[in-house]
């Protein structure tokens, strides 16, 4: 994969998706949104890829929000349609049926906290910033910042970053559960790896369809939402992994789980 904006690497079946504006503490411009975009279709399309990890370049920024030059200059028609390219960059990896970890190294503000909360994780290092400002520009958020922020801390919470624009350090974000770990700046690359490979040890079918569970049940009544886990029950129960993963478990062996 070839980029402007990023840097994809792949290593051992985890790729780490880096955007690169370090110039622009690494902020979305257009071309940096449709190769997000493309970086996740690309990678979700690729078998040899089981996990993804989403960071910044440099330790100044995850990614600093979006390019305010550009919405600067843009009027109704062109900012809807530019919000609804970045909800659609951000949900290619919502969606990817992987995991992806967010390793935020700095400030993760506007589109930035909209990155990270698209990915299904969330760490942090102890130098990193969380806010949606945009109400200080006179706008909204456009990325999912509005939806995605009050599932994840409740609406309370959400409204008063969103309404008031203010950035939390690492530590209130860990506190509210936006983040899930805090680390050293200088350990945050691997032990976002480590919780990769956490997960990745799992069976495939089994950790793709509980994120396809509490993606969609979040949007469900919890009636709707206890039908789509038993229907995903019912799916897994019919794959190689499960019947592998119990046979191990009664064998007291390790399980060598197929993705099938």
């Amino acid at each position: 994969m070839t980029f402007e904006t990023l840097r994809v690497d792949v290593k051992d079946g985890i790729a780490t998706v880096t955007v690169s504006r370090p110039d622009k503490l690494n902020s979305l411009d257009t071309q940096a949104i449709a190769e997000l975009h493309r970086a996740a279709l690309e990678l979700k399309a690729d078998a040899s890829v089981k996990g993804v990890i989403v960071t910044g370049a440099g330790p100044k920024a995850f990614v600093a929000g979006a390019d305010i030059g550009e919405l600067s200059r843009q009027g109704p028609l062109d900012g809807r349609e530019r919000a609804l390219r970045g909800q659609a960059a951000f949900d290619a990896f919502a969606t990817m049926g992987k995991p992806v970890v967010a390793a935020v190294n700095g400030v993760a503000l506007g589109g930035g906290c909209e990155l990270a909360m698209a990915c299904h994780l969330r760490i942090a290092s102890e130098n990193a910033k969380f806010g949606q400002p945009e109400v200080k520009l006179g706008i909204t958020p456009g990325y999912g910042g509005t939806q995605r922020l009050p599932r994840l801390v409740g609406s309370g919470r959400a409204l008063h970053l969103l309404l008031t624009g203010a950035a939390i350090d690492a530590e209130e974000a860990l506190r509210i559960g936006l983040v899930t770990k805090l680390v050293p700046r200088d350990q945050l690359a691997a032990e976002a790896e480590t919780l990769l490979r956490t997960i990745l040890a799992n069976g495939p079918v089994a950790v793709a369809l509980v994120i396809e569970a509490v993606r969609r049940g979040t949007e469900m009544t919890l009636e709707e939402g206890l039908k789509l886990e038993a229907d995903l029950f019912a799916l897994v129960s019919g794959t190689e992994d499960m019947h592998e993963g119990t046979r191990a478990f009664v064998e007291k062996r390790p399980a060598r789980f197929s993705g099938k």
